[in-house]
């Protein structure tokens, strides 16, 4: 591990470096790679500084134990009792930083909810969902463009789309894929009676074409006029895109927004996300071996999670023991970054066994 991240510092310096230099500095595209290299390394070569640094320490107090001096000795053991246990916590982290993070991680997403079963209680929660989610982005200072809404019956809503950017977004919101549950007594039951139901989240990284190396000359792009429900807004010109990947069968569309443009980005965002899964799927059939990931496939008939409102508790079923359950009434007023990092930590502990399973 120590060679490993000697050989990291090294290249952290290397990059500090380039940033220095004229030549990349008078080059944008060359600077923000850079850049971002680094950045991302200095999170890790400051963990592994402060692990050298207790490290030190630690090794320089179990050489006063030797010495003859009581008072060295008391004041070694002083040190030891204090900095053992910071070493630990330490290295742990190390280990964490040193975890290979996915390479989506970063990227932007397009999310999306849409009502479940369970009719027009399902969309009030979908409506819930929606609020809690706004709170959170509005706490981590992300920005969120709003691309389509389809209001429920009853109140609520039956299906949204939003891009949301901003740092690390797909990073700690690929957890919320799969289907969310809830259990409460809805406003038109005058019996008292709970009611399951449900709705649905997907997100999606907003990927590049170069991402998964995409041929523009493998697309075929049919457009059309897009269709609606009565009352909502119907597009009178062909807005509504299409799109067919010819080498994997992969077919992707989108009429949700009013222009042509908009609804090709929605259609290629999801192409590239399907023909990714598509890949990763035949990926993962031929090596047998290899550890399903915490999260899940996404699968929207995943139930990940449950919001009891008679017991005030939210229950994530891919967490085990007291770790898995929360406070509904913090949750829901979108405080889920606890949660986020339960799951966190939850996938890298999975990780780290994977790792040593292998080695």
């Amino acid at each position: 591990m120590i060679e490993k991240l000697e050989a990291i510092k090294d290249r952290f310096h290397h990059l500090e470096e380039q940033m220095a230099d004229p030549g990349v500095l008078s080059d944008m595209d060359r600077y923000k790679k850079v850049s971002k290299e680094y950045k991302d390394l200095k999170a890790v070569v400051d963990a592994f500084d402060a692990y050298k640094k207790a490290l030190s320490t630690v090794e320089n107090a179990r050489e006063l134990l030797r010495e003859d001096d009581e008072e060295l000795r008391q004041m070694a053991q002083a040190e030891l009792d204090e900095w053992e246990p910071r070493l630990e916590e330490l290295e742990e982290a190390v280990r964490v930083h040193l975890i290979p993070k996915d390479m989506e991680d970063t990227k932007d997403v397009l999310f999306e909810i849409r009502s479940g079963t369970g009719g027009d209680e399902a969309s009030l929660f979908a409506g819930d969902l929606y609020r809690m989610y706004m709170r959170y982005f509005d706490s981590q200072d992300w920005e969120v463009e709003t691309i389509s809404v389809t209001e429920g019956t009853a109140g609520g809503y039956s299906k949204l789309v939003l891009e949301i950017h901003g740092n690390d977004v797909y990073g700690k919101l690929k957890f919320e894929s799969g289907a969310h549950r809830v259990q409460r007594v809805p406003k038109t039951e005058s019996q008292g009676r709970i009611h399951t139901s449900a709705a649905t989240v997907v997100v999606m990284p907003i990927l590049e074409v170069e991402d998964v190396q995409i041929n523009r000359a493998d697309l075929k792009i049919d457009v059309f006029r897009a269709s609606g429900a009565g009352g909502q807004h119907v597009n009178r010109t062909e807005s509504a895109v299409r799109i067919t990947h010819l080498p994997t069968g992969v077919i992707t569309e989108s009429q949700e927004a009013r222009s042509q443009i908009q609804n090709r980005e929605i259609a290629m965002q999801r192409l590239i996300s399907q023909v990714q899964e598509k890949k990763r799927a035949e990926v993962e059939n031929e090596v047998s071996t290899r550890r399903r990931s915490l999260v899940g496939s996404g699968d929207r008939s995943d139930k990940i999670r449950t919001y009891n409102w008679p017991q005030n508790r939210v229950t994530d079923h891919r967490l085990e023991g007291d770790n898995k359950n929360f406070n509904l009434d913090k949750i829901i007023e979108g405080d889920i970054a606890g949660l986020i990092e339960a799951l966190l930590i939850a996938e890298n502990a999975e990780k780290m066994k994977g790792e040593a399973e292998g080695a």
